[in-house]
């Protein structure tokens, strides 16, 4: 059974064929050829067939990599130690928080694409917002608050559109300032709004194309989404293609943010690798490139596109696409904001999270697989490393550690923050050994069950409830028709996302189903366990 989600479905919509051959001033010299390795957002990928025939058409050997923003701005902190040559993220205020060692130079906006907000026509038709160009900040939470839509968007501390938006949130709650500035993160009353927003979410996501694609596929679940203007172009041409109502773009009238996409060079002091970054830049500004670029939904050149020139099967106006419109983004914050804004996010102001970690100990992670799980866990369960990836709990969440073979070990419970029942979990962790064989339906039923007291009291969501499963080995079946009847069954199951981490030997059959059902994501752990992890935690 294969995946609805693939990270690399980009590259549909930019066919090799249709790319320009674009040579610079030294093709054909004497030069040898020189290495160019970028590190950048996966919202890029749909731009990389673009870059690679420059490359090779110029003798470059280029090479991306793809990090999420908060891993991007860690990668700057190592200055000259970084592996990368070159910096793509997808707002610039990601180099601000990284780059403490001031090694990136030449940081110049490629591209342009306004984080709004993704509302399903018919109901911004019902709200009446069609055509209107006043809607707030205020007026979404309020809408959203009285039940009028299911929110979603992405994680703050993990995806830049989430970034964004909440950026633009404490814009606008603290009465659109010149700057973000320490004394309005202080501020009661903002604080307050933020939360309060924040609250109305449904479904959140650490990746803003998994996102775009969940509301696609899965159209009965998702109303609206905060994403980039270029992926709720791309969701319209999807849904109208196979009859759904399409999203209707809400340009905030307070706190819009927009994705700049700064492309910087990290200086090491090489001249010929240099200049090539200097070449690449310069050949992303020429008219085939930005012509590419609006192609695909993204703003190249100036925010203020022109109507006249523009595709309107693209930039459609009946899905509320606006080029005439003026848009004036929030300013970039300073780092020491932007650190503290981040960490409000993760600590005080997101909705709290309901995660059961569901965790495989049969006897086939006997050794390294179990070494590796309890190094991982300790990511998130340790405050310290959970704080340097901002993974670390709020003091509303709750995480519950939930052991498996082919029977139900004892679980382990924790209510908040505090850091001797993080410890004490920890050390249960540590203390798990390899047995037996492997249920991992009868465990989620179990995991089920133990959400059943907050759904019985009303309270479930209150939370982001997420299961994340780990786990190497394929799973005796003998539960899975039990678990698959109970969640049709179940007045909430359904609405739970089961995401799952695959490494070892594990059946990754078993783990799409559970996760497509679910509207779950499927993470593969290769050798690096504690990447997957973190990049579970930032679906809730």
């Amino acid at each position: 059974m294969q995946s609805w989600y693939h990270e690399a479905s980009y590259s549909s919509f930019f066919p090799y064929r249709a790319l320009p051959r674009c040579r610079s001033a030294f093709y054909g010299s004497d030069l040898s050829r020189t290495s160019l390795h970028i590190v950048s957002g996966s919202e890029n990928k749909a731009l990389e067939p673009l870059i690679r025939n420059w490359a090779s058409d110029n003798r470059v050997d280029l090479e991306v990599s793809y990090l999420g923003s908060i891993d991007i701005a860690r990668e700057l902190n190592k200055g000259t130690d970084s592996q990368f040559d070159a910096v793509w993220p997808a707002h610039s205020l990601w180099i601000e928080m990284g780059d403490t060692h001031k090694v990136v130079k030449h940081d110049t906006s490629v591209l342009r694409s306004p984080v709004v907000l993704g509302l399903r026509k018919s109901i911004a038709e019902d709200l009446g917002w069609i055509g209107r160009s006043d809607i707030t900040i205020q007026d979404i939470q309020q809408a959203a608050q009285d039940g009028k839509f299911r929110l979603s968007m992405t994680s703050a501390t993990q995806s830049n559109s989430g970034a964004s938006a909440y950026f633009g949130f404490f814009y606008a709650l603290a009465g659109n300032p010149d700057v973000l500035t320490l004394s309005d993160l202080q501020d009661t009353q903002t604080l307050d709004g933020v939360r309060a927003l924040l609250a109305q979410v449904d479904r959140s996501s650490g990746s803003s194309g998994w996102l775009k694609d969940a509301l696609v596929t899965n159209p009965d679940t998702f109303d609206a989404m905060f994403n980039y203007e270029a992926l709720v172009i791309e969701a319209n041409q999807t849904l109208t293609r196979v009859g759904q109502d399409p999203l209707y773009v809400i340009y905030p009238a307070n706190g819009l943010a927009v994705a700049d996409s700064p492309l910087g060079y990290i200086s090491k002091g090489d001249a010929a690798k240099e200049e090539v970054f200097l070449q690449l830049q310069s050949f992303l500004q020429t008219k085939e490139a930005t012509e590419l670029l609006t192609g695909l939904g993204r703003r190249a050149g100036l925010l203020g596109l022109s109507s006249a020139s523009a595709d309107p099967t693209i930039w459609n106006p009946e899905w509320g696409v606006d080029l005439n419109r003026t848009i004036a983004p929030i300013p970039t914050p300073g780092a020491e904001v932007i650190g503290e804004a981040l960490r409000l996010y993760q600590t005080e102001l997101r909705k709290p999270s309901l995660t059961i970690w569901v965790l495989d100990v049969s006897g086939s992670m006997e050794g390294e697989p179990l070494s590796e799980l309890k190094q991982a866990m300790t990511l998130l369960l340790d405050p310290q490393a959970a704080s340097v990836n901002l993974l670390q709990p709020s003091s509303r969440d709750v995480t519950i550690v939930l052991p498996f073979n082919h029977k139900i070990l004892p679980p382990t419970t924790i209510e908040g923050s505090e850091k001797a029942e993080l410890t004490k979990a920890l050390r249960a962790v540590q203390g798990l050994q390899a047995d037996g064989g492997t249920d991992i339906y009868y465990a989620i039923y179990e995991a089920f069950e133990a959400m059943s007291d907050w759904h019985d009291t009303g309270a479930l969501f209150d939370y982001l409830p997420a299961i994340v499963a780990m786990t190497d080995g394929a799973s005796s079946i003998d539960n899975r028709e039990g678990l698959l009847g109970y969640m049709k069954r179940s007045a909430f199951a359904q609405d739970i996302p089961i995401h799952a981490i695959a490494f070892g030997q594990a059946d990754e059959e078993q783990l799409n189903e559970l996760s497509q059902i679910s509207i779950g994501r499927l993470f593969h752990a290769g050798d690096d366990l504690a990447s997957a992890l973190r990049k579970a935690k930032g679906y809730n």
